[in-house]
């Protein structure tokens, strides 16, 4: 079976999605987009997917019947319409990150779809398809460094555009984290503290940078990152788990080690699509084959809640500089 795909943005990253899905990943096909500007949803289609239909509005194409299943690309605040109307049409949706722009709206989709009684949204938090955290994650669950103490994490940027201000080093760049750090220890956070680091000379616009997230989870683990987005010398993601038996690292990109001019080491990548472009590829191949079979088996609305919840009180912990508590209620038995 061919899963027909409705793409909804045909921006940057609804054209790379519309790409794989069209040409690259096996068992799906788009037969319609549909983007806030028509000139580009055209321009699009007609380079990307020849013979899609280009509806004018979101709506419309999630009530096209020659669409199986949606995919939301466009810009964040139109998230919740779009995921909800798909969950009002029974048909499956796979959201890029944010879920929505505000727990409340997130909330509203965790509603929506428990009371169809079927789960049919998926959220795009890409890491979990990423090899080197799915390594990471073996280690975890096999027990090899006994039960996780402490992580030690790094999101680290070279530079950040001009528009990149206020608390997105939270919202934009942090969130990743939020989502698959969880995902690795298997475990709830329950508490939030942000401490501010010495401001670099290349933070612009007044620009928070760098600082320290500080996580705890319900069993006490202790997770601290750094969020530097202006540190110059690359794209570096960094991971370590210590466990009562040992510790595990996230493992590096797999680069060539130089020898030259007087010093021995390995590139390191400039770009974050370099980083995790494979698990992109990865990660809607998976929704693809999940989807046909009726399943959702990636991050869920749920995960989507949570990662707001905690996002907000990151946001709260760092502008009061108080510990700030993580409470988004009781996980219902429809996501366990």
């Amino acid at each position: 079976m061919t899963l027909r795909i409705g793409v909804i943005g045909t921006g940057a990253i609804g054209q790379e999605h519309i790409a794989r899905l069209n040409g690259k990943l096996a068992g799906s096909s788009v037969t319609a987009v549909n983007d806030i500007n028509p000139e580009s949803a055209e321009a699009v289609a007609e380079r990307l997917c020849p013979g899609a239909k280009v509806h004018a509005t979101g709506q419309g194409l999630i009530d096209d019947p020659q669409v199986d299943a949606v995919v939301v690309t466009s810009w964040g605040p139109s998230h919740e319409e779009f995921v909800l109307a798909s969950i009002a049409a029974g048909k499956p949706v796979f959201c890029e990150k944010p879920l929505a722009t505000t727990a409340e709206a997130c909330k509203r989709i965790v509603n929506a779809e428990m009371a169809t009684g079927r789960h049919l949204v998926q959220v795009g938090f890409m890491r979990r398809y990423d090899a080197g955290y799915r390594l990471l994650k073996e280690v975890v669950t096999s027990g090899q460094i006994g039960e996780p103490l402490m992580l030690h994490c790094a999101h680290r940027n070279p530079t950040v555009p001009a528009h990149y201000v206020g608390e997105m080093g939270i919202t934009d760049t942090f969130i990743h984290e939020i989502d698959v750090l969880r995902w690795l220890v298997d475990d709830d956070y329950v508490s939030a503290q942000v401490i501010q680091g010495k401001r670099t000379r290349h933070a612009l616009n007044g620009l928070d940078d760098p600082y320290i997230v500080v996580l705890k989870t319900k069993t006490g683990i202790v997770i601290d990152t750094e969020i530097f987005v202006n540190c110059q010398f690359g794209y570096d993601i960094q991971c370590q788990i210590v466990g009562e038996d040992g510790t595990a690292n996230l493992p590096e990109p797999a680069t060539v080690p130089l020898r030259k001019a007087s010093v021995a080491g390995r590139p390191i990548l400039m770009d974050w699509k370099l980083r995790f472009i494979d698990s992109y590829d990865v990660e809607l191949q998976e929704w693809v084959h999940a989807t046909v079979e009726g399943k959702v088996t990636g991050p869920t609305v749920w995960d989507g809640y949570f990662a707001a919840v905690t996002s907000d009180a990151c946001v709260e912990a760092k502008r009061s500089g108080a510990i700030v508590s993580i409470d988004t209620g009781t996980k219902p038995d429809f996501y366990r």
